[in-house]
């Protein structure tokens, strides 16, 4: 009977480790074709109610903002810089200062040029940020990768 309750306890315990990791920026990312040479990586992070993730642009006092690091290949080459939808400037008291941020739904949009043989696959990883009203978690690395057609 001891040992059932041990067990139990540990479950317990455990499992409200596990519930409190928050994850509430998804990431997704498709490959649209604009020639039979050229393309754009779509990337799209989808946001939790009451949370925000922050703009590529920089602040001097701000988060970590967004960036995207493309692994380089023979295959592709990047056309610009990646772009993004609108993002909205607001007050953050996390950081006592204006910052430009995403809520509920980022697009990111990169520009390639296929050099080599399709399909392709095109790895990269996203670093971001994100806040609700009452914390900040750390800085996250996600890996992603989207496949030529």
């Amino acid at each position: 009977m001891k040992k059932i309750f041990v067990v139990c306890i540990a479950l317990f315990v455990f499992s409200n480790i596990f519930s409190q990791t928050k994850d509430p920026v998804k990431w997704a990312a498709i490959y649209k074709s604009i020639s039979a040479t050229e393309g754009e990586i779509i990337i799209t992070a989808s946001i939790d109610k009451n949370w925000h993730t922050y703009s590529q642009k920089p602040t001097t006092d701000g988060p970590v903002p967004t960036s995207f690091n493309f692994t380089a290949s023979k295959q592709y080459q990047l056309v610009g810089k990646v772009e993004e939808s609108a993002a909205h400037e607001e007050f953050d008291p996390a950081f006592g200062a204006k910052t430009s941020v995403f809520t509920d739904k980022a697009e990111f949009k990169q520009k390639i040029k296929l050099l080599g043989k399709t399909p392709a696959t095109i790895p990269f990883k996203v670093e971001f940020m994100c806040c609700d009203d009452k914390m900040c978690l750390p800085p996250k690395t996600v890996d992603l990768s989207v496949k030529t057609q």
